[in-house]
């Protein structure tokens, strides 16, 4: 069964229960959720539409970042929801095992409810017929201990497995290291 309105209704709003202070930021994803529906989780629906992110993080703090071929930036894996994608979480699992190789038995979610959703613009690609548009990444953290990457290599060209303090964004990067630092 694909990702219904509904499903991401219920994640953005566990979500914002563990940050309130993001609402403003996240109006974005409701508005759109108000007139998308269930497109929502289309690639197709220019409104803007989610997709899922893994933050994949060893017992060594080194977070896992691929390089987009077709953007040519280091981001974290994910992607497109898929039709047979129930959840955001499994949507999240499943762009993670496909770029890089790592089994899905290889890999611990740590809780339901995404680390961090970003909201980002797409630039129109005239190649594909697609107009610029919006992501909303729900980012969901697993645990590996895995260190051997095998990559999608039509979508991705390097990985790095990189200290968590490499990473840029935030709130993303104090959500990693405190969860790195427990883990110490």
């Amino acid at each position: 069964m694909p990702i219904t309105a509904q499903h991401v209704r219920e994640t953005l709003a566990a979500y914002l229960t563990e940050h309130p202070n993001e609402a403003d930021r996240l109006s974005a994803i409701t508005a759109t959720l108000d007139q998308a529906g269930d497109g929502i989780a289309s690639r197709k629906e220019f409104l803007g539409h989610v997709t899922a992110g893994a933050i994949l993080l060893r017992p060594d703090s080194r977070v896992l970042m691929i390089k987009h071929r077709a953007l040519g930036k280091w981001l974290l894996p994910g992607g497109h929801a898929e039709p047979a994608d129930a959840t955001l979480l499994a949507a999240a699992l499943r762009e993670l095992t496909e770029e890089t190789g790592i089994a899905a038995g290889q890999v611990e979610p740590v809780g339901a409810v995404p680390l961090d959703i970003d909201v980002h613009p797409i630039p129109a690609n005239p190649a594909k017929g697609e107009p610029a548009h919006q992501h909303f990444d729900f980012r969901f953290l697993f645990r590996t201990a895995a260190e051997t990457v095998e990559l999608q290599e039509e979508e991705v060209t390097g990985y790095s497995w990189r200290h968590v303090e490499m990473l840029t964004g935030e709130p993303l990067r104090s959500r990693v290291m405190a969860v790195a630092a427990v883990a110490v």
